[in-house]
């Protein structure tokens, strides 16, 4: 039952945020006999997925759908689901483990609290402040997920007025543009499946390159995510490590960009050269803007050079020794095609109005948001410092970050693991 303004309620446990995180995290609290509420700000459930464009499908096979007391049971293990479909599938999830939500309710401030008082909490670490009334709690999760605040660069606002600027969060489909050619900043998944989509809708599109790996779809007969889920799950076992959080050359990395794949036609890889193939303009970093100028680096070749060795050079390594250390029959990689196009030589400099440029659509990735929090646990990246969820703070956990303990931490694969010890340390202190 919602709080009123100017109400204060005791309570166990605050979970905030009922995404995946969050859902996953109060089904192992309620079976831990947990007294907890989850508080979503949207008015929805459905997660983040809820901000994604109108043609997105999953990126992540339909097998690899594991939320602890759901998972895929479907007819097409590995085929991909579109955007509705998840998201209806987490509100089934949310039913199905009657999860206590309270939506509409936007969290403003977590402080330390004194205790004083009686009810169930005396001795409460935590005053959380809401729209919608505050609480005392014993215990705060922190499960509002790694996709909140869209970043783009500082020199948005030199861009002319008439240019429209959308972040990938805002994209929905080609019609919202003007009519007119389309930069698209960034080759993460979400700046290549969106050129995609513009590309299907017969727009003329720019692309802004970046370093993000491309890899295969598939390798070594399976979806190359069934790999990495194995990495990421059983790779210790077998001394490969590489993809937990110990092995990160630095904290930064925890925020390095995914393979360039698509869960859409079926699933496929998304090759750069076959994008410049097909029409789109490649260019280098994007750099700044003047007057209707964007400049970028000058090095689109050793870009695109780079994106396409990356899988081979540390990936597709670490595969093959799991393969090996596993014992797993595995058929040989199969070759990658070769695409023989070459960019132009664009330059440095793009004028928007001799190009007809009428759009920009920044896919620059997300910043965390924990500007709610008021209590000194951030690191320099806005990241709870923490060990496997549980924060230097006493009762303050986090679940669904990238790079928590693992890769695969803030993805429907693999978040119910974390999830699980968060939920059994919190029941046990």
């Amino acid at each position: 039952m919602p709080s009123s303004p100017g109400t204060t309620r005791d309570i166990d446990t605050l979970v905030i945020g009922a995404g995946q995180a969050g859902l996953a995290t109060s089904y192992w609290l309620s079976r831990a006999g947990v007294e907890h509420l989850l508080l979503e700000q949207r008015p929805e459930l459905g997660g983040a997925w809820q901000d994604r464009w109108d043609s997105f499908y999953l990126n992540t096979p339909n097998f690899a759908f594991l939320l602890p007391g759901m998972t895929y049971d479907g007819p097409e293990p590995d085929a991909f689901l579109p955007r509705d479909e998840v998201i209806e599938l987490f509100r089934e999830y949310a039913r199905r483990i009657d999860a206590p939500v309270q939506l509409g309710t936007e969290v403003t401030r977590v402080a330390r609290a004194d205790g004083a008082g009686g009810g169930p909490t005396a001795g409460a670490k935590f005053a959380v402040d809401t729209n919608n009334g505050s609480w005392l709690a014993r215990n705060v999760v922190l499960a509002n997920g790694a996709y909140q605040v869209p970043r783009v660069p500082p020199s948005v606002a030199k861009l002319p007025r008439h240019i429209t600027q959308l972040h990938s969060h805002e994209y929905r489909n080609p019609a919202q543009l003007p009519d007119g050619a389309v930069l698209v900043v960034g080759t993460g998944q979400s700046g290549g499946q969106i050129t995609e989509d513009l590309l299907d809708a017969g727009r003329k599109v720019h692309l802004s390159v970046s370093t993000c790996p491309e890899a295969p779809r598939r390798y070594r007969g399976q979806d190359t995510f069934y790999w990495l889920l194995e990495v990421n799950l059983h790779g210790p076992d077998y001394g490969i490590n590489g993809l937990q959080l110990a092995q990160l050359p630095s904290p930064a990395a925890r925020f390095m960009c995914n393979p360039l794949v698509s869960g859409n036609d079926g699933g496929h890889s998304i090759r750069l050269r076959d994008l410049g193939r097909q029409g789109v303009r490649l260019h280098g970093h994007y750099e700044g803007t003047d007057d209707g100028v964007i400049t970028f680096s000058d090095d689109l070749a050793a870009r695109i050079a780079l994106t396409e060795s990356a899988f081979g050079q540390r990936m597709q390594v670490m595969l093959d020794a799991y393969i090996s250390a596993a014992g797993i029959a595995a058929p040989a990689a199969e070759p990658v095609p070769a695409l023989d196009w070459q960019p132009s030589s664009s330059g440095a400099r793009l004028d928007l109005g001799a190009e007809g440029i009428s759009s920009v659509i920044w896919s620059t990735g997300y910043g965390l948001d924990f500007g709610f929090l008021d209590i000194p646990v951030l690191d320099e990246w806005n990241y709870p410092r923490h060990s496997r969820g549980v924060t230097e703070v006493p009762g303050l956990y986090a679940v669904g970050l990238p790079w928590l303990t693992k890769h695969a931490s803030s993805t429907v694969a693999a978040v119910g693991l974390d999830a699980e010890y968060v939920a059994a340390h919190l029941a046990g202190h």
